[in-house]
């Protein structure tokens, strides 16, 4: 199996990670998925990435669908999944109808190396779990301005995996030889659920109390008071996750982890003024935990604290003196 065509939606902080290596070897056959105002000024300005303009194939689902799609990357922010899933559908269902044969005769391949445990859950409701391997990001990246920066010390980046397998499958063997020919970085995972969790407890423990207090990492170190709360998000994540069959481990910060000023994607996004994912970090984790029947008060005053800081930076709270 040969991974012979690849489209991307999503070309922010994530996405960019693939558009350099997939735009190089793939040429045409790498499409990005745009429609309306966004296709014309992706076409228009393209997509800066660490100080370098990259302007790759813009399409249509259907125009890219109806060339065939080997793999799709689904690499959008959480709470845009609900409107890109006619997109995902009609490109994975282009793919079953097409003459050609694709590489893996399920179809598709879709990843969706999103933040958090359940982008695939909802995808896969709409296109069906054959087409899905779970998937998540490990790079440092942020937009500034108009431009994406990657840093250049990340190591792991895409790490991917079947759900109910242990084995590397051909599929999985083909996502390999694709990133080893377009030089990005990534790996497999003989138990991607597992890591999954263990990111997802990170980032419920690490990104979101910084995001309440608007402080860097050196506070988890230098401060007791912000240590405890990081603790108990990721005492409340391992119990849930434990409660459903998933064994993860607890973290704890040490210094070489991050700078003593760095900011995370949770913070970044109340710096810039943006909406947060605090659904798809504490929302999710709540509604796990409801299902299985565990409390998480640290997490649900936190999910409401941070949807609080959203309310202030929209001007809710600007009060007249």
């Amino acid at each position: 199996m040969r991974i012979q065509s690849v489209a991307l939606i999503g070309a922010g902080a994530v996405g960019a990670w693939f558009i350099p290596g997939l735009s190089y070897v793939y040429g045409d056959r790498f499409s990005v998925i745009a429609e309306g105002e966004r296709a014309e000024k992706l076409k228009r300005e393209g997509v800066v990435i660490n100080g370098r303009r990259y302007k790759p194939q813009v399409r249509s689902a259907v125009e890219a669908g109806s060339l065939g799609v080997d793999l799709l990357i689904v690499a959008t922010k959480y709470d845009a999944i609900p409107d890109i899933l006619h997109d995902i559908k009609t490109i994975t269902e282009l793919g079953k109808i097409l003459k050609r044969e694709l590489a893996d005769p399920a179809g598709t391949i879709v990843l969706s190396p999103l933040n958090g445990i359940d982008a695939e859950e909802q995808i896969a409701k709409e296109i069906g779990e054959e087409h899905m391997l779970w998937s998540f990001m490990r790079i440092v990246s942020a937009r500034k301005g108009n431009e994406i920066v990657i840093s250049p010390t990340t190591r792991d980046g895409l790490i991917f995996g079947e759900k109910h397998t242990k084995e590397k499958t051909e599929r999985c063997r083909a996502i390999e030889m694709m990133l080893m020919t377009c030089g990005i970085n990534g790996r497999f995972s003989d138990s991607i659920i597992t890591e999954m969790w263990q990111k997802f407890a990170f980032n419920l423990s690490t990104n979101l109390p910084q995001a309440v207090f608007g402080v860097g990492y050196g506070a988890y170190l230098d401060s007791e008071h912000v240590a405890y709360i990081h603790d108990c998000l990721a005492f409340e994540t391992i119990m849930v996750a434990r409660k459903l069959g998933i064994v993860i481990d607890y973290q704890p910060n040490t210094r070489n982890l991050a700078m003593p000023g760095a900011r995370f994607s949770t913070l970044q996004d109340l710096d810039a003024g943006r909406k947060t994912e605090i659904e798809m970090l504490a929302g999710v984790l709540m509604k796990k935990a409801a299902e299985v029947d565990i409390p998480v008060p640290f997490t649900e005053y936190t999910y409401h604290a941070i949807k609080a800081l959203e309310e202030k930076n929209a001007g809710l709270f600007d009060y007249e003196v």
